[in-house]
């Protein structure tokens, strides 16, 4: 085990630790109501999350993933996924589910689902699907785990285990997720009876989950055929591979019995071809262009996007071309990208080539002619956030603040949840002198982050800072009030799992002390 996948592993146990913790003092809930023509699994599997508890579970994991190393930060990427999300949200029973979909930096073909409806994609998944009906049949798959609840239930079952089972348990099969080396490691030991029988509780999820997944792909207008043919892919990879075998085979085992009920269904449904969006190629190209920044890997890139035009073994010329722009671009010969970026037909306007555009005159430190080609965009493309960022951090770049603060406002409004809006706020508000908007954007961004006494600390700072009137200032104490209240909860929670015994996961101390039940809130001592 190397060094990054052990200390991995060992965030990802005290993550699950914590999560546990706050699972085993949630409410009952009223039992899950399962999708029509699925199975229900028992009385034994009805969830005892509550919907709201399930959100707060998931959010506060989230906001740990966020902080991550591994969590990518590209909006454009997270746009797409989000933007076909929401196309199988549609199409699925529940097409009111609320799902943020996010990106992980890792090269194993792998998805995955969180309570509280979040869905991780693993960047090799994107780049190893060879259409975009075989992207959307995994992420149908674990909307389908979504819908049917599978985590709560499976929450659920585990309780009966011990507590230290259940965590060695879900922070095995999780880290799996990324690793699965350690699945065969976690399963030593005293925790390998309830480790057995999640697997095997959860192959009647897996079964589910194609189901749930296939009818969505099917009502979303994909070719539902991808789904097996995808499937029997990677079975034959693991075959071949063994030990490394894609990370999907590992955390989705994928049975004889799957891949032929899917292939069945397959068989059933009239052939309906579905064309690939210019955006799934366009990101594909994007990943494959920036995720090695090593020196053998650009270098790699670039060979592998000059081989495609040059011997035509591209699935898309504009993305062929695109990707090796992207990559020129990262190998700093900006004159070429430039030239290459030049060969897509100006009749294909697509929101990432001209943030492209915008980025290539960026790096030549040309700003004015930046910040024109992003106003431009952004007047085409008026609801593209990708671009609009852009324009900000030009606008930025440039000195030119003011302009920049007023789209953040707007971000804000429309994306609050979103750390890299406050995270430009500060940038911004710090360069015009503002220290109390910058102390209270920072703090925002703490919070989104789940560090809320860091979040609490910045709000006391922001409050010293004598800039604010009677209003402002009430303003941020009802904010500390409210955070200081959330760090109450969160320690009440540990209690009632703990037995009121003191929090012993090593993490490391707060600045200042969790505050205890009765607790009031601090005082600004300016």
């Amino acid at each position: 085990m190397n060094p990054r996948s052990s200390a991995r592993f060992s965030w990802f146990a005290r993550a699950i630790a914590s999560f546990l913790v706050v699972v085993l003092a949630c409410a009952p809930a009223p039992r899950l109501v399962l999708a029509q023509n699925l199975p229900d699994l028992g009385d034994e599997s009805a969830t005892e999350l509550s919907p709201a508890m399930e959100r707060r579970l998931g959010e506060g994991y989230f906001r740990e993933l966020r902080r991550d190393p591994d969590f990518l930060d590209d909006p454009e990427v997270t746009n797409y996924v989000q933007e076909l999300g929401n196309k199988l949200i549609a199409s699925s029973p529940e097409p009111t589910l609320e799902v943020e979909f996010f990106m992980v930096k890792d090269n194993s073909i792998n998805a995955f689902a969180m309570l509280g409806g979040f869905i991780g994609v693993n960047t090799g998944l994107l780049i190893a699907a060879q259409s975009e009906s075989e992207a959307a049949s995994v992420i149908g798959h674990e909307m389908g785990h979504l819908i049917q609840k599978h985590i709560a239930r499976s929450v659920s079952a585990g309780k009966k285990a011990s507590i230290a089972s259940l965590v060695a348990m879900l922070g095995c099969v999780l880290a799996a997720r990324s690793n699965p080396q350690f699945t065969q490691a976690c399963l030593i030991g005293g925790s390998a009876v309830p480790i057995a029988q999640q697997l095997a509780y959860s192959r009647d999820f897996e079964r589910e989950a194609d189901r749930m997944g296939f009818d969505i792909l099917q009502r979303g207008g994909f070719d539902v055929s991808a789904m097996p043919a995808f499937f029997e892919r990677l079975q034959r990879a693991g075959r071949v591979y063994d030990s490394n075998a894609p990370a999907y085979v590992r955390t989705h085992p994928l049975t004889t019995e799957r891949i032929a009920d899917v292939r069945n269904r397959a068989q059933n449904v009239p052939y309906r071809q579905h064309a690939d969006s210019l955006a799934f190629a366009l990101v594909r190209a994007k990943l494959r262009a920036t995720m090695d920044a090593s020196v053998d890997g650009r270098r790699d890139t670039l060979k592998f996007f000059s081989s495609q035009i040059a011997d035509k073994t591209y699935a898309n010329l504009t993305a062929a071309h695109y990707g090796y722009a992207w990559a020129l671009l990262l190998s700093k010969e900006y004159a070429r990208a430039e030239a290459e970026l030049a060969l897509i037909p100006k009749a294909l306007n697509h929101p990432m080539i001209e943030n492209l555009a915008g980025s290539l005159l960026l790096a030549r430190k040309d700003l004015p002619g930046a910040i024109k080609t992003y106003r431009a965009a952004v007047a085409r493309f008026p609801n593209s956030r990708p671009l609009q960022l852009s324009l900000i951090e030009a606008l930025q770049q440039a000195g030119q603040h003011a302009e920049a603060l007023s789209m953040l406002r707007d971000q804000a409004e429309r994306h609050g949840k979103d750390p890299k809006v406050y995270e430009l706020e500060v940038k911004s508000y710090g360069a015009t002198g503002k220290r109390m908007l910058q102390h209270q954007a920072q703090a925002e961004n703490h919070v989104l982050l789940g560090l809320l006494q860091p979040a609490i600390n910045e709000l006391m700072v922001a409050r010293c800072t004598g800039e604010g009137d009677f209003y402002q200032n009430s303003i941020i104490d009802a904010r500390i009030r409210t955070l200081w209240e959330q760090l109450a909860e969160e320690k009440r929670d540990k209690d009632k799992a703990d037995g009121n015994k003191d929090d012993k996961s090593g993490d490391k101390p707060l600045t200042r002390p969790l505050p205890r039940m009765g607790d009031r809130p601090p005082e600004a001592r300016c």
